[in-house]
């Protein structure tokens, strides 16, 4: 999903780290009604830990915003920068689902423990090429990612940034955007896209995050 955009800061001289999570690409055959938010949010405590990374501009794109809230508060020491990406953007105690517009609430299945992701036209995305390179890269996600409710200690008090997709209608995420926007606490910008810009607009992407790496505490 991000190999689009993750040459582009490497040839800026950035180290970027891509985990793939539990259940999710090249990972998911791991996938099982096990797999919660918690497990996600310990992917990423492992690849800090072991990659040995400080520093940290950290970015969440979706649901990953519910991940990288979660990995904040538990290693804030390493985290230089949190970054949402058109993401969730939770509280304490909230699940995903707690997060979601109640029409979107309503067309997750029933049943069965794997949810399946939104088609992409739902997401704004119209380019045929960009469809098809998205083919294959998204995959079903356990229920326990979106029903998991996320504890907070409120350790992170570092800086925040918010980038939001201003490009298509309806979207989930501008509860979190207008919120992000009117705090002068957060840095706000918007890219004029879908929800996937690290696919139509790497390079505008891999400025920002640039240019939000040479913040510091």
């Amino acid at each position: 999903m991000w190999s689009r955009l993750a040459p582009l800061l490497r040839q800026a001289g950035h180290d970027v780290q891509a985990p793939s999570l539990t259940g999710i690409g090249e990972r998911s055959h791991l996938a099982s009604p096990a797999v919660n938010l918690s497990t996600h949010i310990t992917d990423v405590l492992q690849c800090l830990r072991y990659e040995r990374l400080s520093e940290v501009v950290l970015v969440g794109h979706s649901y990953g915003g519910m991940v990288v809230t979660g990995v904040a508060d538990r290693a804030p020491e390493g985290i230089q920068t949190l970054v949402y990406l058109d993401a969730f953007v939770p509280q304490n105690r909230q699940a995903l689902m707690d997060l979601l517009p109640p029409a979107v609430r309503a067309a997750f299945p029933d049943e069965g423990w794997q949810v399946p992701p939104p088609t992409p036209e739902r997401q704004g995305m119209r380019d045929a090429a960009e469809i098809a390179w998205l083919d294959g890269r998204r995959d079903a996600q356990p229920r326990g990612c979106f029903t998991e409710p996320l504890a907070l200690e409120g350790r992170y008090r570092g800086p925040r940034a918010y980038i939001f997709c201003s490009g298509y209608s309806p979207s989930s995420f501008v509860p979190f955007a207008e919120r992000a926007r009117n705090d002068p606490a957060w840095r706000y910008h918007e890219l004029a896209t879908h929800h996937y810009p690290h696919v139509s607009m790497p390079r505008e992407t891999a400025e920002l995050l640039s240019d939000l790496a040479k913040e510091r505490r």
